[in-house]
């Protein structure tokens, strides 16, 4: 079977559509870490969300006992920062601030994401109200419900990040390498069969530049 690519995700165009409401005036790298974020925490909400229902339904009284869901490497997602609850207060002025205090207390729960989640949508030249659509957008993508592969939220973000460095331009290169170089790179580093030529590098080179 054929590796899938972003192109088979299905959603990835409606995710992008509606990271595209916060765009206005700012500039692809100022709301880029704001979008990415906003991906992953509904990504671990819906998983987190499946599981609690399953567990719900088991009947045996477990749906907050945080190891259920660590043991099988699912993120815990405590009460007060989970995205029905973000949703339900999208239209507020202080769902910057919101956002932030799940991300807090996410990171609270889970020791391996500590310092590492996004924490300023809470910033003034953060419109609320557009950041709040992107929530209600948001709250109707299952991510889940396209796939039970591990590597969606990756392929996922690589769609995203292509998007971003689209819109860069040549800056774009700076955070985001174009999977074909990838496939490229890790052939002429572990082959397989044949010889690497400094030719061949040669012309990598040349590629990624006009990639870039």
């Amino acid at each position: 079977m054929a590796a899938k690519s972003t192109a088979d995700i299905g959603f990835e165009k409606e995710i992008w559509d509606a990271a595209c409401v916060l765009r206005g005036n700012i500039d692809a790298s100022e709301y880029k870490n704001v979008v990415l974020g906003l991906i992953f925490l509904k990504y671990i909400s819906d998983r987190f969300d499946e599981k609690y229902q399953a567990l719900v339904e088991e009947g045996e009284g477990f749906e907050e006992d945080r190891d259920e869901y660590l043991s099988e490497g699912i993120f815990f997602v405590p009460a007060g920062a989970r995205w029905n609850e973000i949703a339900a207060k999208s239209r507020e002025k202080e769902i910057g601030t919101v956002i932030d205090n799940v991300m807090r207390a996410i990171e609270k729960e889970n020791p391996r994401l500590k310092g590492i989640l996004p924490k300023n949508f809470a910033r003034p030249e953060l419109d609320k109200r557009r950041l709040g659509e992107v929530v209600d957008l948001f709250t109707n993508i299952k991510m889940i419900e396209h796939g039970s592969e591990k590597d969606i939220l990756g392929r996922t973000y690589e769609y995203c990040l292509a998007m971003f460095a689209e819109q860069e331009g040549k800056r774009g290169g700076e955070f985001f390498t174009p999977s074909c170089v990838v496939r490229t790179l890790v052939e002429v580093l572990k082959p397989f069969r044949g010889r690497v030529y400094e030719q061949r590098c040669l012309g990598l080179i040349q590629y990624w530049e006009r990639c870039a």
